[in-house]
């Protein structure tokens, strides 16, 4: 039997069919030693094969194949630095919930998860969210932030899934695709879900009062079918977005801007660091490309943890 996975939790995958039947699945052991150092050898959106069997009265797939997957959203594992942790595969786009506050979505975490977007070819719409919450001078600051991102290339769109504000031009980007939400924990995910299809009822928690911090309301990623032709991934939040290991010469490439400009550069397999004549670093004093987007890029290229250190105009606080 094919299906598409549904939802997993580590140890079972729940597994639609084409005759739209739900099968709890499990994975054979092999998965574990074929030199797969993802946390998760099978994600959410993963088409699989799997044949069934029964466990006392109930019918149980034990999944024997994956089929080769078209891209995916991939971290370093959190617990196991060594390892990795795909998010979800097989995506036609994913929606970036950026918040301002309550919790800060600081730009080195955006360009992290752009970056490898444009790795694995993946499309990326960034959602300002809760702008119904900020006043005249956090406003002027979500202004420049997606003015920063526009400019190079993303769309940007300033949401509210309270209010619902601009709800209408999210799932007409929704229609006929499978997209994922990611963001941090309490950006409003799972809000957001229940927003544009209320029948879902997804559990949501309240931000923590004490450090501002978002509550991991979703704990496992799982994908749902809308009622207007489209499917969604929700994903639990996400504290840091650790880069998997990238040529150091083809990260820049992963900057549209950067990769735009590096024909300007002197020398093919510049780095754009201390190089002479680097058309990158030319543009970056000519204000042409923004010096937190440069900051994010050398913190990646050095092999750097996140920094969040750094405000929306580049500025070490």
């Amino acid at each position: 039997m094919q299906g598409v996975v549904y939802k997993s939790t580590g140890s079972w995958y729940t597994v639609k069919t084409a005759d739209n039947d739900f099968y709890e699945c499990r994975i054979k052991g092999k998965f574990r030693i074929q030199g797969i150092k993802s946390t998760n050898p099978i994600a959410v959106g993963d088409k699989v094969k799997f044949e069934l069997e029964l466990l006392g009265d109930t019918a149980v797939g034990t999944i024997s194949n994956i089929e080769e997957r078209k891209n995916y959203i991939i971290r370093k594992s959190v617990n196991l630095s060594k390892q990795t942790h795909i998010i979800a595969a097989n995506l036609d786009q994913v929606f970036l919930l950026v918040t301002l506050n309550n919790p800060k979505t600081y730009p080195v975490f955006i360009d992290r998860f752009l970056a490898t977007a444009e790795a694995y070819d993946i499309p990326i719409v960034l959602l300002f969210n809760k702008i119904d919450t900020y006043n005249d001078k956090e406003l002027l600051e979500i202004k420049y932030l997606a003015a920063l991102y526009r400019k190079i290339g993303y769309e940007c769109i300033g949401i509210s899934a309270v209010t619902k504000k601009n709800l209408d031009k999210v799932k007409t980007l929704m229609k006929g695709k499978t997209s994922m939400f990611a963001g941090h924990s309490g950006a409003g995910k799972s809000t957001l879900v229940n927003a544009i299809e209320p029948s879902l009822d997804i559990k949501t928690s309240e931000i923590s009062g004490l450090h501002l911090q978002g509550q991991h309301t979703t704990t496992f990623a799982e994908m749902y079918d809308l009622s207007f032709d489209a499917k969604i991934i929700d994903t639990p939040g996400i504290k840091g977005f650790g880069m998997v290991a990238m040529d150091k010469a083809e990260i820049g490439d992963y900057f549209r801007e950067f990769f735009k400009l590096k024909s300007n550069c002197k020398f093919n397999n510049c780095l754009h660091i201390d190089e002479p004549s680097c058309g990158i670093k030319e543009a970056l004093e000519n204000g042409e490309i923004a010096w937190s987007r440069y900051k994010s890029y050398m913190q990646i290229i050095s092999g750097e943890e996140e920094n969040y250190r750094t405000d929306i105009y580049g500025e070490k606080k």
